[in-house]
């Protein structure tokens, strides 16, 4: 049902916890299955991911997709973090069951979720 590196990252999540010194965090919920990802980001002032940890309640796809997610960004400028979809996270891991793509949809939208924030507060100390 899932490919080795949904299992991987699921029994070996990468970057999980939460970031004291975040500037940026998204969380998102699927209340439909009751999965809720949480994502905390460390974005220095060139607008680079420096560090990006994650809190997942929730299946082995919604834990597998966010430690992906994770990985995929961290040390990467926010602009390009926000090309990530959820489709690139799915074959990142190797696919997802049709029933579990939702799960990457939840990273990928935390993700965005937090960017979002990082930019209002920056632009808010702006003015």
């Amino acid at each position: 049902m899932y490919s080795e590196k949904v299992m991987d990252h699921f029994q070996n999540p990468r970057n999980v916890g939460e970031l004291e010194d975040a500037n940026a965090v998204g969380e998102v919920g699927n209340p439909t299955c009751g999965d809720i990802i949480k994502l905390y980001l460390k974005i220095d002032d060139d607008d680079m991911i420096k560090d990006i940890r994650f809190r997942t309640f929730g299946c082995g796809a919604a834990v597998a997709t966010s430690s992906m997610v994770t990985e995929l960004v961290k040390g990467k400028k926010i602009d390009e973090a926000l090309t990530l979809s959820r489709d690139k996270v799915a074959e990142a891991l190797g696919g997802l069951p049709a029933t579990k793509m939702h799960c990457s949809n939840l990273a990928t939208e935390a993700l965005q979720d937090a960017i979002e924030e990082y930019r209002k507060d920056k632009n808010a100390k702006k003015n």
